[in-house]
Order: C-alpha cells, then sequence, then structure tokens
C-alpha cells in the first residue's frame, strides 16, 4: 500500500508516510512543521532531538548495566554443588542466544546496507543524467549563437564585398542577418541551466563521498561485531579470562556504536521520509528566483495536457532557419553564375545552417521533459525506497546489536564467577591421590618425578616386599595378569597385593581430601589385621 502524493506517477512508500507521521519538535520542545525544510534552524534542532532521544537511551542503558554489574559484585552466589550446572548451562545459553541474535542483526545490516548503498547510487546517477542533460543544453545554445553572431558574420562581410553592385543580393544578405538575430534572440530566452548544473554536479559528489564512508563504516562496525561474537564464543569454550575482558571492553565500544548508529538511522530515516512525501514542494522553493514556475512544473509533471514552455521559441528558430536556407539556395541558383567568388561564402554559410539544423533536432529533444522527468523519477525512487527502506533496517541492526552486547555483558561477569569455582573444586583435589587420573597423567609426563605409593598396600609398614607371604587363599578371584598389571600401575613393581578394590573396575577419578582421610583409617585396620596374622 502506498499513498499518493499530488501525483499519478510516484507513489511515496508507506514506510515514508510513517516516518513522516514522526512528532517533529526542537530542542525546546515545541512541535515545528514536518515540512523539509534543511536549511531552517528549527527542523534541524527536530531532526536532532531524534538523535537526543537515541543518546538517552544509551545513557539508560549503561547505567542499567553498571547498577547490575554492581549489584552482581556485591550478592553472593549460593555454592551448592547442585546448583552450578544449572546456572552454568544458562549462563552458556544465554551467550549462545546473544550470540545468534547478533549474527542474525549482522546479517539484516549488510541487507540494509546494500539496499542503501543501492539506492544512494542511484539518486547519484540520476544526478548525473539530468546535469549531462543541462549540460548538453548549453552547449548546444552556446555553441549556435556562436555560429549565428561570428561564423555567420564572417561569411556575410565578405559576401556584402562580392554583391556590392547588386543591391537585390545585398538585401538578401541583410535579411539572413535579421533571420539570424531572430535565431541568437530566440536562444537567449532559453533558461541558462549552468548554475544548476553547477549545484547538481556538487550535490551528487556530496552525496558520493558521504555514502562511500558510510557504507564503509557500517561495514567495519559488522566485522567488529563478528569478530566480539567469536572472541565470546572462544572465552566460554576456552574458559579464558583474557578473551572475556576483551570482549567485554570491545561490547562496550560496540554498544555505543550500535546506540549512536541507530540514532543517525533514525534521524536521516526521517528527514528523507519528509522530503519524499513531498519532494515536488521543496524543489519548487529551491528553484525559486533560478527558474520560472512554469518550466518547473514542466519538469516534475512532464503531463501531457501541459504546454511546452518552449515550443515557440522552437518555432520561431526552425522557421527563421528554414527561410534562410531558402534564400542560400535562391543565391547559389542565381548570384553564383554571376559572381564565381562567391560560391565559397555561400557553401560555407549552407554547412552553418545545416550543423544549425542538427543542433535544433538535438536541443527540441533535450528541453523535452520527458528525459529529465525520468532522472528525476528515478532518484525519488532509489533515495525514497531502497533508501529508506536501507535505513530501517540498519536501524533495526543497531537496535538488535545493542540488545545482544548488553544479554552479553550481563552474562560474562557470570561466566568469570563460574570459572572461579571451577578452579576451587580442581584445587580442593590431592594431587598425591595415586587414584586421581591428573596425578597418574603428571607421573607419565614427568618420569623423573618419585613413584606414587599405593594407599593400599601395606609392605612400608611390615618391612620388604620380599619377606611377606601371601595367604594362603585370595580375597579377589581376578586373574594373575589383572593383579599384576593394577600392582604396576599403583606400586611400580608387579606383585601380588591382598588389596579389596583390586578386582572391582576402577576406583573413583577424584575425591576431597575429607574421604581419603576416612580410606586411610579403614586401611590402617587392615594392615593391623594382616600384621598380626602375617608376622614379619
Amino acid at each position: 500500500m502506498a499513498l499518493l502524493v499530488s501525483r499519478a506517477d510516484y507513489l511515496a512508500p508507506w514506510w515514508a508516510a510513517c516516518l513522516h507521521r514522526f512528532p517533529h519538535v526542537n530542542l525546546r520542545l515545541q512541535p515545528v512543521p514536518g515540512a523539509f525544510r534543511p536549511q531552517q534552524p528549527d527542523y534541524q534542532q527536530s531532526l536532532l532531538f531524534l538523535g537526543l532521544v537515541a543518546a538517552v537511551c544509551l545513557g539508560l542503558n549503561l547505567l542499567f548495566l553498571t547498577v547490575y554489574l554492581i549489584c552482581l559484585c556485591s550478592c553472593k552466589r549460593d555454592e551448592e554443588a547442585e546448583t552450578k550446572r544449572p546456572n552454568s548451562c544458562c549462563v552458556t545459553w544465554t551467550a549462545v542466544v546473544a550470540g545468534l541474535i547478533c549474527c542474525a542483526a549482522v546479517g539484516i545490516g549488510f541487507y540494509g546496507n546494500s539496499e542503501t548503498n543501492d539506492g544512494v547510487y542511484q539518486l547519484i546517477y540520476a544526478l548525473d543524467n539530468a546535469n549531462h542533460t543541462l549540460s548538453g543544453i548549453d552547449t548546444l545554445v552556446s555553441g549556435t549563437t556562436v555560429q549565428m553572431t561570428v561564423g555567420l558574420e564572417q561569411h556575410l562581410a565578405r559576401l556584402n564585398e562580392i554583391f556590392a553592385a547588386r543591391g537585390d543580393y545585398v538585401q538578401t544578405l541583410k535579411f539572413l542577418q535579421q533571420m539570424a538575430g531572430n535565431i541568437v534572440l530566440q536562444l537567449s530566452g532559453l533558461p541558462v541551466w549552468q548554475d544548476v548544473s553547477v549545484d547538481l554536479t556538487a550535490v551528487a559528489g556530496q552525496v558520493g563521498y558521504v555514502e562511500y564512508y558510510r557504507w564503509l563504516s557500517y561495514l567495519l562496525l559488522f566485522i567488529l561485531d563478528l569478530i566480539i561474537c567469536l572472541v565470546a564464543c572462544l572465552g566460554l569454550a576456552k574458559r579464558s579470562r583474557c578473551l572475556l575482558t576483551a570482549m567485554l571492553c570491545c561490547g562496550l565500544v560496540t554498544l555505543i556504536l550500535s546506540w549512536a548508529s541507530l540514532a543517525a538511522d533514525t534521524s536521516a530515516a526521517v528527514g528523507t521520509s519528509d522530503f519524499c512525501v513531498a519532494p515536488d514542494k521543496f524543489i519548487m522553493n529551491l528553484t525559486r528566483g533560478d527558474l520560472s514556475a512554469e518550466v518547473v512544473h514542466y519538469y516534475l509533471y512532464c503531463s501531457q495536457n501541459l504546454s511546452n514552455p518552449f515550443q515557440q521559441a522552437l518555432t520561431i528558430y526552425q522557421r527563421s532557419l528554414t527561410t534562410m536556407q531558402i534564400q542560400i539556395q535562391g543565391l547559389m541558383q542565381f548570384a553564383v553564375p554571376l559572381f564565381p567568388t562567391a560560391e565559397k561564402d555561400l557553401l560555407g554559410i549552407q554547412q552553418l545552417l545545416n550543423s544549425s539544423e542538427t543542433s535544433l533536432h538535438q536541443l527540441t529533444a533535450l528541453l523535452d521533459c520527458r528525459g529529465l522527468h525520468k532522472d528525476y523519477l528515478d532518484g525519488l525512487m532509489g533515495i525514497c525506497y531502497d533508501g529508506v527502506e536501507g535505513l530501517l533496517y540498519l536501524a533495526l541492526f543497531s537496535l538488535l546489536a545493542a540488545m545482544s552486547f548488553s544479554t552479553l555483558i550481563c552474562a560474562t561477569p557470570w561466566a568469570w564467577k563460574h570459572f572461579a569455582d571451577r578452579d576451587r573444586d580442581y584445587d580442593d583435589i590431592d594431587e598425591e591421590d595415586p587414584f586421581n587420573p591428573q596425578a597418574r597423567r603428571i607421573a607419565t609426563h614427568n618420569p623423573t618425578r618419585g613413584q606414587l605409593r599405593s594407599f593400599c598396600s601395606y609392605s612400608s609398614s611390615l618391612g620388604s616386599q620380599t619377606s611377606l607371604h601371601p595367604p594362603a587363599q585370595t580375597i579377589s578371584n581376578a586373574p594373575v595378569s589383572e593383579y599384576m598389571n593394577q600392582a604396576a600401575l599403583f606400586g611400580g613393581n608387579p606383585r601380588y597385593e591382598n588389596v579389596p578394590l583390586i578386582g572391582r573396575g576402577s576406583p573413583p577419578p577424584t575425591y576431597s581430601p575429607s574421604m581419603r582421610a576416612t580410606y586411610l583409617s579403614v586401611n590402617d585396620e587392615h594392615i593391623r589385621h594382616y600384621g598380626n596374622e602375617f608376622p614379619a
């Protein structure tokens, strides 16, 4: 659905109409007209006010994050083991969802950046085409004027000397000079487009310059967002505090940039929409004093019901040129046999008139409204459809990026605390425990370290291993190879041990020092019992 704006060939998009309805207030909170008036201070303040609204939102966001981090640092988290795993899972999934939202926002931003760039360059191409048309009109007018005033005068001066004895031929030359004066007079009545062409060139150059750096800035912002998301994922996966610290600092910077881009996108979208809703009115006001209202209206609407304001001048130009060609043909037919030296100048005048006729046809085509009107519509379609739509997608990107980075910043301290809790849990493990897999890995990778003694061996308290005599009946029914393997694993030397844990599978991988103390007390009882039964 589109909004009809005072013409049948251009329909302002519905999103431009919605943005145009945004309240326009100055910095004093006074309402101002919503018409596109970029030179007026009150209108500039109304667009600046929209940017300040985004700045206030940024301040509230930073205030919320500050309060949240202060409360998180002041509160103590429950240390129970039952709550560790759910909280860690919640933090992980929160960071994952925030990262996915950020990636989706970057995708939306890429699309919006491309749409805006396409719309702006379509406007630039339209301005360049219009500038080429207007420059061509000025070139044809100035070239024809020079031919009629300088080139024709030289030929007529020499012919006057040749035809001095014939008064009728001299009158014909005066009539030709009069017709040439009529052509120059009609051409001088056409508008001079040089000032307008210079303005269009300046506008196209400025718009292209700003658009290039705008597009490049957003591209770098997208890359920065993706890098920060990657750093956050690596920091959580590797449990790296350095990566999380870098992500936290860069995330704050990106958060500020996201709100700043939202302010710029909103102001630009509203201002462009104000222009798109009523572009004809703005152009009429802009060209007032430089061009007549009839000429501007003719090019803006280009309706069949409108008369061409240049038709009369072009008609007089055509008739004068035709009359001059007829007179030259008569002189070529009747005067050249009498004055052979006049043939060269007459042929020069005839060639000049033919060139002027070609210029007339080109000038008629360029002055027609259809060419400039098409450029005008192309520019409107580019900036009002693709341009404003792309700005809306960029605003959505900025909002989603701000939300995702706020979530990541909130989740980072929780991940930091979980890393600290996990480090404390690992510090509680006894490295001298032979049942600890970490101790086994240390013994494997560090062979110079003394071999760990088994807690189940009672040989250290009863003398040498050769003095021990195993009981007649073994407690375990495991094969001899299993005894030897496990004895070599825990004691370093293959031997038979009367150990209750052999043959029951692997012991727990880790346990706390309190569990170790309980186990040693039980082991001492076994030592005393078997020591009495098998004295040394």
